[in-house]
């Protein structure tokens, strides 16, 4: 017997996302929200991710679309995956409740629109560094910085691709 595919209904758009984060904490429910770009999904990500979790209830992840990622210039060739192949990959990931994708340079506007408990970021951001950090505090909340796994970095595996 086929299970039905669970995926396409945690990838949400914000006000849809709004409306599930506000109902999870009218029952109590602490929510986690971490983001980044997360072309090409590796064992660094999923670790950060899996670690994100055990912060909270859901885990939400807000990625940043294909225009807002060439606005950070990452790269010419940037980003490898299309936005929606990448939100679909980290949908399938058990840890993850929700993906949203979103367009400005930052998730600032995401951030504040969700309001998430505790936001999420890897030890390579400083303090202040972190984008809607001062937003999550002013409400209550904590922001987390995890530590990265050694040896994985997005770009790194780019160029190593590349080199053949």
């Amino acid at each position: 017997m086929r299970s039905p595919l669970n995926t396409p209904r945690k990838i949400l758009s914000i006000a849809a996302l709004a409306r599930a984060v506000r109902r999870a904490q009218a029952r109590g429910k602490t929510v986690v929200l971490t983001n980044g770009c997360f072309d090409l999904l590796h064992a660094g990500h999923v670790t950060l991710l899996e670690r994100a979790k055990h912060l909270g209830d859901l885990l939400v992840v807000a990625i940043n679309s294909d225009r807002s990622m060439r606005a950070l210039s990452k790269g010419p060739n940037r980003p490898s995956t299309p936005q929606r192949d990448r939100a679909r990959v980290l949908a399938g990931l058990g840890c993850v409740d929700y993906v949203v994708i979103f367009n400005a340079p930052t998730p600032q506007r995401a951030i504040e629109r969700l309001q998430p408990d505790v936001l999420v970021k890897g030890a390579d951001w400083g303090p202040g560094a972190i984008v809607g950090s001062d937003m999550v505090r002013r409400r209550g909340g904590r922001v987390v910085r995890l530590p990265l796994l050694k040896g994985y970095s997005t770009t790194r595996i780019i160029e190593r691709i590349r080199k053949g």
